[in-house]
């Protein structure tokens, strides 16, 4: 099963220094941006207060597919960003400095959906390794990471030239109980669509 986790960075951060009723507005608006521009038929399992949790049983989409879905999710979560950063500037509020966009991309077979009511459960130790590397040591808030058992599933030589916009890095984590994970990182942040927006200021 694949799983995708776009999350956002800062979430926390932001909360802290926003008014409540402001930032509910502005991440809802955010993860609501996300699941409309999911284009490869993700499912959604659950959302996760600055998260969603896609899954996608059966065959994997083609890797290329997979990249262009990740920077769709890139461009247009900070093209709504921008126009939210407007809506509210009156408020004086740096929105579009404290907030990115991590996604964790991570395949695994122990994986169970477990149906609760209307809602599609995801459990197993493979969820919980796609949870845990979202607690890594990479120093970036935007980012694109493969766990390994995802390179896994296709054939990367050419992986370099469909991240064309930035190196791919390597990593490793070692989180209890699970032992080392091995994965990949691309920085999305020379994707950012406001980058030329904002060296035009």
């Amino acid at each position: 099963m694949l799983i995708c986790i776009p999350d956002i960075s800062g979430f926390t951060k932001f909360m802290s220094a926003t008014e409540a009723e402001l930032s509910s507005k502005v991440i809802l608006a955010l993860l609501n941006q996300i699941i409309y521009a999911n284009e490869i038929g993700l499912r959604v399992s659950e959302i996760e207060g600055d998260a969603v949790l896609f899954f996608k049983r059966g065959e994997l989409p083609p890797l290329k597919k997979l990249i262009d879905q990740c920077t769709f999710f890139y461009s247009e979560f900070y093209k709504k960003l921008a126009s939210l950063d407007d809506k509210h500037e009156m408020q004086n509020k740096p929105i579009i400095k404290s907030l990115g966009l991590k996604i964790i991309l991570h395949y695994g077979e122990n994986v169970e959906a477990v149906n609760i009511g209307k809602h599609i459960k995801l459990m197993g130790e493979d969820v919980v390794i796609a949870h845990k590397l979202l607690k890594n040591t990479i120093d970036k808030d935007d980012y694109i990471l493969f766990s390994q058992t995802l390179l896994d599933q296709y054939n990367t030589n050419d992986l370099d030239q469909r991240l064309f916009w930035s190196p791919l890095n390597q990593g490793e984590e070692n989180y209890k109980h699970i032992g080392d994970v091995n994965y990949a990182y691309v920085d999305l942040k020379p994707l950012n669509p406001l980058n030329k927006t904002n060296t035009n200021k």
